[in-house]
């Protein structure tokens, strides 16, 4: 009889090539002492970063990263083909437990990529789920939900510095744009909104991203009916402070395109600052700095989770953050589940989702991959 703790292969989403998707069998390691193995229940899907794989636009793709100067260096790509494993949205139940910390038959949420099982060390972050939690809903909270609330931390620490008391001290009261309504940018207005913000103004393209931001509570404006400079103008006289002083509070920019960026700044009141979530996988042309970057003032500040505002890392750590995603989610989780997590995708059909998309054949906000029926 082979060992059932054995190593073994599981089936994984893996990106054999651009435009090159499949699923197969990858191997899972033999679980160790101190280690857990997961039987997975839901994979979410954040679109942005899975296609920079799929269409082979990831900057790791093409560049490596030198973590000591902490810089990207062309030549040597930190990443080739194929990649087998990327996403970072998962839940699982504990199937076999040789930690103490990880119980088996509990649930919990993960970063270990778009795989049916997983064998963890034990030295992996894992985020144990209230059972009252849709695991679809889950998926948000090990990362995604984090990389969210991340950016309203941001927004706190430019408004107060390091006496950040709570997540909404960058927003409360404050009005606030939402550039992009994909996935991190109407979980990130939900945040503002549900602490405190005056008003969350969502603009996006899309009608499905914009119905979506309104169902949730949030205000909402096309970007696809005027152009970027009049799309600005409505911001500016929709949120007037004083003579000469006009715009957004904050701007949290989580849409990947330099346009996007450009737009996020020209929203801004004078010496506002845009809290970046996007991931750019291309150049910056329309990002004009000696436009209004220069002559108001303005400030950017890059918000990606690896690192929380500097002397708040004591008192916010992932863990806080992903606290912070599971009391939104109870409160609400419903029309999170319904409005923006869209698609509900059987696994073995992840490549036909990736292709869809890539082309432009289906839209989506969020989709959560779950197992076929065995």
């Amino acid at each position: 009889m082979s060992d059932p703790h054995g190593a073994r292969e599981v089936p994984a989403l893996v990106v054999e090539g651009p435009g090159r998707a499949v699923v197969r069998p990858v191997p899972d390691p033999a679980l160790a002492e101190g280690g857990f193995r997961v039987r997975t229940l839901a994979s979410g899907v954040s679109m942005g970063t899975e296609l920079t794989w799929f269409r082979g636009t990831n900057p790791a793709l093409h560049s490596s990263f030198d973590p000591a100067l902490a810089l990207f260096a062309p030549g040597e790509p930190a990443q080739g083909y194929p990649v087998e494993r990327f996403g970072y949205m998962q839940v699982g139940r504990v199937e076999a437990s040789r930690s103490p910390a990880v119980p088996e038959g509990a649930r919990v949420a993960m970063t270990y990529g778009h795989r049916l099982g997983h064998t963890s060390p034990g030295t992996e972050r894992a985020v144990l789920l209230p059972e009252a939690l849709p695991d679809r809903l889950g998926t948000l909270v090990a990362h995604l939900g984090p990389i969210c609330a991340n950016g309203l931390l941001h927004a706190a620490h430019d408004a107060v510095g390091t006496d950040v008391r709570e997540l909404g001290d960058g927003v409360r009261g404050r009005c606030v744009v939402v550039v992009g309504g994909g996935l991190i940018g109407l979980v990130t207005g939900l945040f503002a909104r549900a602490r405190g913000a005056a008003e969350v103004l969502v603009l996006d393209p899309t009608p499905a991203r914009l119905d979506a931001a309104r169902a949730l509570g949030l205000s909402a404006l096309s970007t696809d009916e005027v152009p970027g400079v009049e799309t600005a103008a409505l911001v500016k006289q929709r949120f007037a402070h004083a003579v000469g002083d006009r715009g957004a509070d904050v701007v949290l920019q989580c849409r990947g395109q330099a346009s996007a960026l450009a737009l996020a700044l020209a929203c801004l009141r004078p010496q506002g600052t845009v809290v970046d979530l996007a991931f750019y996988d291309g150049g910056a042309d329309e990002v004009r700095l000696g436009e209004e970057f220069h002559h108001n003032g303005l400030g950017i500040r890059s918000a990606q989770i690896g690192r929380v505002p500097r002397g708040l890392a004591h008192a916010w750590d992932r863990e806080r953050l992903s606290r912070e995603t599971l009391d939104l989610l109870a409160d609400h989780g419903g029309a999170v589940g319904e409005r923006v997590l869209t698609d509900d995708v059987v696994f073995e059909r992840a490549p036909q989702l990736l292709d869809d998309v890539s082309h432009h054949r289906r839209q989506v906000i969020g989709a959560v991959l779950v197992p076929g029926a065995a």
